[in-house]
Formats: structure tokens, sequence, C-alpha cells
């Protein structure tokens, strides 16, 4: 498989901190290119490696994809729009950002749930059309995003709540392509493969960051608690069903761990 036959680990002796201050910006623009739907372009093709590295901004991005929300969700909430609507158009704008594209994930991972093999499976993964295992996933995971922002109410709460999920969220990403093999040789997965051991932490550390700041130490403690284990449990699940993740798994666990940080936001409010 891609990036090697063994699971990753930390060795903290050889952990390269100078590292962690070059490079942010092209690491930026890749995220940007590979995860949202910006105008956003770079001379050349991506290279896994490029790719791999450019985790660490995932955060960073979503910061940005989580402050478009958070002030969709306070105009909506000025024009006297209630909370639930407001939520849904919050939730309509980080989407548009992404172009669906962890949604996507989401929806055909569930779908691929399905089948009777991990070949079936992983062809399910590439067929284009819904079926009811990704429609139902898609319902679930905007209504309780939906459900817990509308909750919160306020525009203050439900933008910081929106924004520290956002970024939490994708902080988590690194984790699974480290400790996890990518079921397949191409592909999103197969791109990001393996990355450095100052990725992964890079990216924990800023997720981390947002929600302790967003949400308080309490908050933050719990939601980063339930988002760690939904996205681990979709890894876990990939690994028994898939034989490892692909791009399709990796956006079902930022989904599944952006409704866990709103969740604990809304319990912890």
């Amino acid at each position: 498989m891609p990036g090697g036959s063994e699971m990753g680990h930390f060795d903290w002796r050889h952990f390269d901190w100078s590292s962690l201050a070059r490079g942010w910006g092209d690491d930026l623009r890749i995220a940007a290119i590979l995860f949202t739907r910006l105008p956003i372009r770079r001379e050349g093709e991506i290279a896994d490696r490029e790719a791999a590295d450019a985790l660490r901004a995932a955060p960073l991005i979503g910061l940005a994809i989580g402050c478009a929300g958070g002030i969709g969700y306070g105009l909506a909430s000025f024009f006297g729009l209630s909370p639930y609507l407001s939520a849904l158009l919050a939730l309509a704008l980080t989407i548009a950002a992404t172009g669906a594209f962890h949604e996507d994930g989401l929806a055909d991972f569930a779908d691929a749930l399905g089948g009777a093999s991990p070949a079936d499976r992983l062809a399910i993964m590439r067929d284009s059309r819904l079926g009811s295992y990704g429609a139902l996933a898609l319902l679930f995971s905007v209504g309780t995003r939906a459900g817990a922002l509308a909750q919160l109410a306020e525009p203050a709460p439900a933008a910081a709540a929106l924004i520290a999920a956002a970024a939490a969220s994708r902080g988590l990403l690194p984790l699974l392509t480290f400790f996890l093999e990518p079921a397949r040789r191409d592909g999103l997965g197969a791109m990001v493969a393996r990355p450095r051991q100052e990725t992964v932490a890079a990216a924990a550390a800023l997720g981390v960051l947002a929600a302790v700041l967003l949400l308080g130490p309490l908050a933050a403690l719990a939601a980063l608690a339930l988002a760690l284990a939904s996205a681990g449990g979709i890894g876990v699940l990939a690994r028994s069903r898939l034989g490892g993740y692909t791009g399709d798994v990796l956006g079902a666990a930022q989904q599944a761990a952006e409704a866990a940080v709103l969740l604990a936001a809304a319990i912890c409010a």
C-alpha cells in the first residue's frame, strides 16, 4: 500500500521543531485547493508529499469556513430569522465554501457500508449515485449540526461553536492518515498518506487551541473528547470494513467530529 506497511508512530526524539515555522503559506494554499472550492490557483501539480504536509493547515481552512458560517448565522439572526433557520443558512454557507466535499464523503462512506466485501464497498464509494444510507447520513449530519447551533440560539456562541467545530474536526484528520493505511493506491487518501509527525502535531495543536479559545477549557475538553471518539470510531469502522481509509472516510470523520463538537457546545452552554 502507499506510504508503507507499518502503522505510524510518534518518535519525539526525532521531532523536527524547526519545521513548524516553515512553509505555512504554501501549505495553506494547497489545503485550500484540496479542501475548498475557493478560486485559488497554484502552478504545477500538487505532489503527494506536499498534500500530506499541507494537512497541518486544514484547521486554518476550518477557521475560515467556520467564520463564513458564523457571519451568515449573525446576519440571518439580525434579519429576524429563527435560530434553526439561521443555523441552516450558516451551514449552507460552509457547505458552499467546500463544495459539499465532506458531506459527499460522508454519504459515500455510509452507502459503502451496505456492500458485501471490501472490494464492493470501495466500488460503491466511487458510484456517484446517492443511496438510502447516504441520504440518511446527510439528513442526520445536517439536522444534528443545525439543531445544536439552534440550541445555542444567540449569534455569538453559535458562531464560536461553529468556528471551533470546523477547526477542531479538521485538526483530527491527520491522525487518521498517520495511523491507518490508505485503502486505495490512488485518490486523495493515497495523496495524504503518512504525514510527518510534525504535521499531525501541528494540526492537532491548532484544533485544540481553537476549541479552548472559542469554547472555554471545560467545554473544549468535552468537545475534543467527543470529537476524537467520533473520528476514531469512523477510522475503526473504515479499517474493519474497507481495510483502511479513503478521502471519503476523511470526509465522514470530519462530519462526525464537527457534529460532536457542536453537540458538546450545546450541552455545555
